[in-house]
């Protein structure tokens, strides 16, 4: 099996295509490499699907009835839904390839197509997929960190990673120095760094609007 980095999670890749035996096909070729697979034969069957939020690839056409491909991947990417995808169609022309490719296609494959290049591609897009979705939790994690810090302990890391200095912390927000060392310690704790510099990467790891100065 492969492994996505998810807690023993078999990666799941959804294909929409309208010819039943192209996905009945790529279906049969993921399980036989241990990925879990399902079809579509619409774009509106995909976006309809809960299965949707648990994929790790997409495999799409590019002509369908309905919905492109091109198109579905213009929607989702407006509506902040990272998906990888992988199209695959018998329909490709250079200028839909481009579009594809600079909208962040992992590949853009015309059928027919061997079977280990379409594996290729969607393995790439499943790493993807697992390194995506491992940031995103990483950064989850550092914010619900920062949301037990009181304002004034979040005053003093945006200050401790800006790089200054205890007493130039103080001045800055007119308390004592003695003071700022011991919200310095409480941030350190809730956002469990060891170091300045773990406590610096989990300040940048942070959303821009949590970064931004706040009244304590």
């Amino acid at each position: 099996m492969i492994s996505t980095g998810a807690a023993d999670e078999t990666p799941l890749v959804l294909i929409v295509d309208d010819d039943e035996d192209v996905r009945t096909a790529v279906e049969e070729l993921l399980l036989s490499v241990g990925m879990e697979a399902h079809g579509f034969g619409s774009t509106r069957e995909l976006v309809d699907s809960p299965l949707l939020e648990r994929a790790a690839c997409l495999v799409l056409d590019v002509r369908m009835p309905g919905l492109s491909g091109l198109d579905l991947q213009q929607r989702l990417t407006a509506a902040g839904v990272s998906r990888p995808i992988v199209f695959l169609t018998g329909h490709g022309d250079i200028p839909m390839s481009v579009q594809a490719m600079k909208a962040g296609a992992v590949d853009f494959l015309t059928k027919p197509v061997r079977d280990q290049t379409l594996i290729d591609a969607i393995i790439v897009g499943v790493e993807r997929n697992a390194e995506e979705r491992e940031t995103a939790r990483i950064v989850q994690q550092h914010v619900d960190r920062f949301a037990t810090l009181t304002p004034r302990e979040a005053q003093v890391m945006r200050e401790v990673a800006r790089g200054r200095l205890n007493k130039q912390i103080a001045f800055d927000l007119g308390i004592t120095e003695i003071t700022v060392k011991l919200h310095r310690s409480n941030v350190m704790k809730k956002m469990q760094a060891g170091s300045v510099g773990e406590l610096i990467r989990a300040w940048e790891i942070l959303p821009a609007p949590l970064r931004q100065p706040q009244s304590a």
